[in-house]
């Protein structure tokens, strides 16, 4: 694999989690979208409950009580599960930072050192007022047939929008389908502050 093949040649895995309103957030819901070949796959996600209660304000943003968690597991209980789904593939998101910071904490071993950001990318690739996921999702009419029940500020929602996000972007960046150099620089983050081992993009 080298920089100079399609983004397509790489696997990538869409992440959102939704948090409870503490400082630092505590997960409630995460959800993971993969996309292999340039194909979105299905959609992954768990309700967890966290170690404190979710605040009145994050409750108005995602919709999600206290009531709705008192049954779910808490995140250690499904390490291995959410690892999986994982996986090595390259981490996706929008604003992604934000997501990979609660994920770090919580999954031990887990130190991707590289994402992408669809924020960045978005930036990079469109001339538009506003770059927040909602614009975005209105711009590309991105929520169309999705399935019923989703919606804005859930995890599942929001993931598999930027993940239809990210094939929108690869060919706005390059109406030929972008390259993995072209995401490295629009959209790479480097996420670890010290090296954990060769990431895609060191081996390319």
């Amino acid at each position: 694999m080298t920089l100079g093949e399609p983004w397509t040649a790489a696997d990538y895995v869409v992440i959102d989690i939704e948090g409870n309103g503490a400082q630092p957030p505590e997960l409630v819901e995460l959800a993971v979208v993969p996309l292999r070949g340039g194909v979105i796959g299905d959609v992954q996600a768990w309700l967890v409950q966290p170690p404190t209660p979710i605040t009145w304000r994050a409750r108005q943003i995602h919709g999600i009580s206290n009531d709705d968690v008192a049954g779910a597991p808490s995140i250690n209980d499904i390490v291995p599960e959410v690892l999986g789904a994982l996986g090595d593939a390259i981490p996706v998101g929008h604003a992604v930072h934000n997501d990979l910071a609660v994920l770090r904490r919580v999954l031990p071993g887990w130190e991707p050192p590289f994402a992408l950001d669809t924020l960045r990318l978005a930036r990079h690739a469109l001339g538009l007022p506003s770059y927040g996921l909602g614009a975005l999702v209105e711009h590309y009419h991105l929520a169309s047939g999705l399935p019923a029940g989703m919606r804005a500020h859930r995890a599942d929602y929001d993931a598999l929008v930027t993940a239809r996000l990210l094939v929108e972007l690869a060919t706005a960046l390059n109406p030929r389908g972008a390259t993995l150099a072209e995401f490295r620089h629009a959209a790479g983050t480097t996420i670890a502050t010290t090296a954990v081992g060769p990431t895609l993009f060191d081996l390319l």
